[in-house]
């Protein structure tokens, strides 16, 4: 009932910058958060930063000063706007959405993820 897709990631110097997008889509009445992990290789997953209802936000101490994660209420989407990258932050990107369905159940939904790799 719910597909959550990113996309945005890519190859980039260090330094560089991308732009990460999440949108979910499906049967959903509201958000309740929407948030970005990272996986890289041999690691575990870990929250890189996050937005919740009522415009809450939370970032990994990795991430603070250089990611801002933004949201689209209407379009149900979010971005990651990552800045000064370093090879540190390569991995799978995944993005998870909780929502409240139609239905009035409460459902999370991950992404497939986008690659971010970052060359030295």
């Amino acid at each position: 009932q719910v597909q959550v897709v990113e996309s945005g990631g890519g190859l980039v110097q260090a330094g560089g910058s991308l732009r990460l997008s999440c949108a979910a889509s499906g049967s959903i009445s509201s958000i309740n958060a929407m948030d970005w992990y990272r996986q890289a290789p041999g690691k575990q997953r870990e929250l890189v930063a996050g937005f919740t209802r009522g415009g809450r936000t939370r970032y990994a101490e990795s991430a603070k000063g250089r990611f801002t994660i933004s949201r689209d209420n209407a379009k149900n989407t979010v971005y990651l706007q990552m800045n000064s990258l370093t090879p540190e932050d390569t991995g799978v990107y995944y993005c998870n959405a909780d929502v409240v369905l139609y239905s009035g159940y409460m459902h999370s939904a991950w992404g497939q993820g986008t690659q971010v790799t970052v060359s030295s």
